[in-house]
């Protein structure tokens, strides 16, 4: 894999579903559905898949690629793969809250090692540089040059005080009792894999992800974050959260700042 022109690809793709996406945004009808499994789908969603899919199949036409809309893509057998969550966050974006992003990662033999989180409605774009280093871009985002960017670093967490970042839309009793097992100085929420990109810029230092999720969610932001020294470990037992298995299931994770000292389930 040149991972240049994949970091190119993958930014470049992400800036026009985000156009997409927006223009749909400021519509007023986003021609909701819903899926099989009860949850939404609205056109943004399958628009900036189908852009997506066709720029990554063009760019890289012998990689396996896995997308949330394309059921067909679900029962894909590889370690290596592309992998496409084209609008996380639906019900954000349903609701105007803005914390919708376009997810697009490598998985490579099981581990996430590039990828790009891209939030729109915010003006955050957050890739993997082609050398693995996570960064944030700022500015006005040219789809064919990259502007100026900031190298992204977890933070030195204070175990007497976190910071911690939450799910918005899927907060539960069982997230908030195990919260409660740390020494919280603050808490924020925040939709999509965004969670992700607050602990990889170090404006959290833990993330508790205790409730679904498929690998398409979390594969982006979670190379965003390896690649600003983060870590993802499953819940259970605090062994790092794998990609490829079958059907794409999550199990229970935490994202935090090595430094964090884990409590147990």
């Amino acid at each position: 894999m040149n991972y240049e022109t994949l970091t190119r690809v993958m930014r470049k793709l992400s800036l026009e579903a985000g156009d997409l996406i927006m223009d749909i945004y400021n519509a007023d009808d986003f021609g909701v559905k819903v899926k099989s499994d009860d949850s939404p789908v609205t056109a943004a969603d399958e628009a900036a898949d189908a852009h997506i899919s066709a720029g990554l199949r063009e760019a890289f036409p012998d990689v396996a690629l896995v997308t949330e809309e394309q059921a067909a893509s679900h029962s894909v057998d590889a370690r290596t793969f592309l992998i496409v969550d084209p609008l996380d966050g639906t019900k954000e974006f349903i609701n105007r809250r803005g914390d919708f992003t376009v997810n697009i990662a490598l998985v490579e033999n099981g581990v996430p090692t590039r990828g790009v989180v891209y939030a729109p409605a915010k003006g955050r774009l957050f890739y993997t540089a082609s050398t693995g280093v996570s960064v944030e871009e700022t500015g006005a985002f040219d789809k064919d040059e990259a502007g100026e960017t900031t190298q992204m670093s977890v933070t030195t967490p204070d175990n007497d005080g976190l910071m911690i970042v939450a799910s918005k839309s899927h907060r539960d009793q069982a997230t908030d009792d195990y919260i409660g097992k740390y020494n919280v100085k603050d808490m924020t929420s925040a939709g999509s894999s965004l969670k992700f990109c607050l602990v990889a810029t170090g404006e959290a230092d833990i993330y508790p992800r205790l409730g679904r999720t498929m690998e398409w969610d979390t594969a982006a932001g979670h190379a965003v974050l390896a690649g600003a020294g983060g870590r993802v470990v499953r819940f259970d037992d605090h062994t790092p959260l794998a990609y490829g298995k079958d059907g794409f299931a999550n199990p229970f994770f935490i994202a935090y700042a090595p430094g964090v000292t884990l409590q147990d389930a």
